[in-house]
């Protein structure tokens, strides 16, 4: 519970119920910060408890085929709306990947796997969200609790009302779905009109996602991932390597580990990745920026998914057909 009691409830809590860890956090935002305890003590006997949050983040993932888990995002009707948000954002998208060195397509596909470009972005209030997993949620709590202080921060530099901006379950905010500690980062005003609002603007979302990026050390016409093949299968040392390329394309030829279709320099680092599906394996050589999409979401199944969605979409585009 955020309020103290036996239930949560939906009436405003006098500040004196507020629970003890509460407490503490607010005193700890008036000291490092200069916030009002009083303006936060009346801010958190307002929010509420939401027992559907921490229902959704301690579901178990479940198991899933790679093709399965392509099919949810690289599908006829996302590459149409990748195709239609490039085309309607198509200068913005040209400066954000001159200014950042990011490709359209990629700043495109990530929108689109987020939230079909801005259509769902979530309709938990963030406020309820953080402050319910800062405090009720102990496994994860020292990292909510401090993305919770971003966001009391971000709302603070930006002027907007706390209670006003709705997210994800776990409290991403817009069009890319951000964390607040990465809204204050990256985030940037990139139609300049002199506000950052990931919430509702898409400009600003395209400049943001392009800035993470290349914040995270995107390496302009530098290769994503390439297929590869193998002529033996001692591949588990590479595989248990993970996924930040540490083997060089050399390295990786020697140990029988073959690009398909191109020839990267054999000087360049690489993460062998393997994708599963009903018994059928694919192999792919993971350069820097796969590994720099998975610092969006740090799963293999989603980098590969951005990536196979923004060549679909650039194909889409660039062939002048509809999808």
């Amino acid at each position: 519970m955020l309020i103290a009691g036996t239930t949560p409830c939906s009436a405003t809590q006098p500040a004196s119920s507020l629970r003890p860890e509460i407490g503490d956090f607010i005193t700890e935002m008036a000291n490092r910060h200069d916030f009002s305890r009083n303006e936060l003590e009346t801010v958190f006997s307002q929010v509420r408890f939401q027992p559907s949050v921490l229902k959704l983040i301690s579901a178990p993932a479940s198991a899933i085929s790679w093709n399965e888990y392509r099919g949810r995002f690289v599908n006829a009707q996302r590459i149409k709306g990748g195709v239609d948000f490039w085309n309607t954002h198509a200068q913005d998208l040209a400066r954000a990947s001159k200014i950042y060195g990011v490709p359209e397509e990629i700043i495109v596909a990530i929108i689109g796997i987020e939230t079909s470009y801005g259509a769902t972005t979530g309709n938990h209030r963030v406020i309820d969200a953080l402050t319910t997993l800062a405090f009720d949620f102990p496994r994860r709590a020292d990292f909510f609790r401090e993305e919770l202080e971003h966001y009391l921060l971000l709302a603070k530099e930006q002027g907007f009302d706390l209670f006003g901006i709705k997210g994800s379950y776990a409290g991403a905010i817009g069009v890319p779905q951000f964390m607040p500690g990465s809204y204050r980062r990256y985030a940037v005003d990139f139609d300049g009109d002199g506000q950052i609002d990931l919430a509702n603007n898409a400009v600003d979302a395209i400049g943001s996602v392009a800035n993470y990026l290349k914040a995270y050390g995107w390496r302009p016409n530098e290769p994503i991932a390439i297929r590869a093949r193998a002529t033996t299968e001692a591949l588990q040392a590479f595989l248990d390597a993970g996924i930040e390329p540490s083997y060089s394309v050399a390295r990786l030829r020697q140990a029988g580990i073959i690009p398909i279709n191109t020839a990267p320099p054999d000087e360049s680092l690489a993460a062998l990745i393997e994708l599963n599906d009903q018994g059928k394996r694919q192999l792919w050589l993971g350069f820097k920026n796969f590994y720099v999409i998975t610092r969006y979401n740090r799963s293999t199944f989603y980098a590969m998914s951005v990536f196979e969605l923004a060549r679909a979409i650039h194909a889409g585009k660039h062939a002048g057909r509809k999808l």
